[in-house]
């Protein structure tokens, strides 16, 4: 399988890395909670450590999407730091409390299945909420060191794109904006603004669309779009940017937003803020 093939279908994989993950940290801490229960003595069902850790583990899954889309609305930054540590610090209290609840709920509701007679219960609810959420916290941190370590290792094998600088420029006819260098694994090459299909933004970077592949680009949508405004692109979302010779077809939903159809079949959302400036720069 090559890394296009890959791309294509990054969300299922990606959903199976989690679940990967997800089930092998779940083995391995009902094997602990087992032989920690049993150097203690005292008599236990089987179910026991698979109730814990089960419903720890299903907690923690159902929070994690909460996690991505934070962390995609405030990535951490080296520019933005002030303002994206408070924000995942407090952000790592609501993580907690929502995993708490649910795995303190599903706990609960094993427990009157399986154990009628001896209810699960937190005799001190802000003690046991302060261990769990250490324990969260350390979680929260591990997760967004692997979503960063796993978004550049793709942006490495991918290849990440820059603007052409000032004195690299071979062409002294051709305005620097017209171009860009894709590093990738040890190679560089060019890519000609008019082969982007539309750009998309993501996190700290834009991905910048051609045909099949995609190259990141440290840049902020507002930027790119000024610079490449005049090269025949036009913002049409707060999150994405058309080549204008690529739109066939625009669509209005009844909500006022709409789409933008591109020759290769692809769907870009357009607001209904951007709509009208389109259709100008398309007439």
């Amino acid at each position: 399988m090559t890394l296009d093939d890959y791309l294509k279908r990054r969300r299922w994989f990606e959903t199976l890395i989690v679940l990967g993950f997800m089930f092998m940290g779940l083995f391995a801490n009902v094997l602990i909670v087992h032989i920690e229960m049993g150097r203690d003595g005292n008599p236990y069902h089987t179910w026991m450590p698979w109730a814990l850790e089960g419903s720890s583990h299903l907690a923690l899954l159902i929070m994690v999407p909460a996690v991505l889309a934070f962390n995609a609305r405030y990535p951490i930054r080296v520019d933005a730091l002030r303002t994206s540590i408070p924000a995942h610090m407090a952000f790592s209290v609501v993580f907690s409390a929502g995993h708490v609840a649910i795995m303190y709920g599903l706990r609960k509701l094993i427990w009157r299945v399986y154990s009628p007679d001896a209810p699960y219960v937190w005799p001190e609810w802000l003690r046991e909420f302060g261990y769990e959420y250490l324990k969260d916290f350390r979680t929260y941190i591990m997760l967004l060191a692997l979503v960063y370590l796993y978004n550049f290792i793709i942006r490495r094998l991918q290849g990440e794109a820059e603007l052409v600088a000032e004195g690299r420029e071979q062409d002294t006819q051709q305005s620097t904006s017209e171009r860009f260098l894709v590093k990738k694994l040890g190679r560089e090459f060019l890519v000609r603004t008019h082969d982007i299909d539309w750009i998309e933004a993501c996190g700290n970077y834009v991905n910048l669309h051609v045909g099949e592949r995609v190259y990141p680009l440290r840049d902020t949508m507002t930027r790119i779009g000024d610079r490449l405004s005049e090269q025949g692109f036009q913002r049409v979302h707060r999150s994405a940017i058309v080549n204008l010779e690529r739109v066939v077809e625009i669509r209005q939903f009844d909500s006022g937003d709409g789409e933008a159809k591109l020759n290769s079949d692809i769907k870009v959302p357009v607001s209904r803020s951007y709509r009208r400036a389109l259709r100008e720069r398309l007439n």
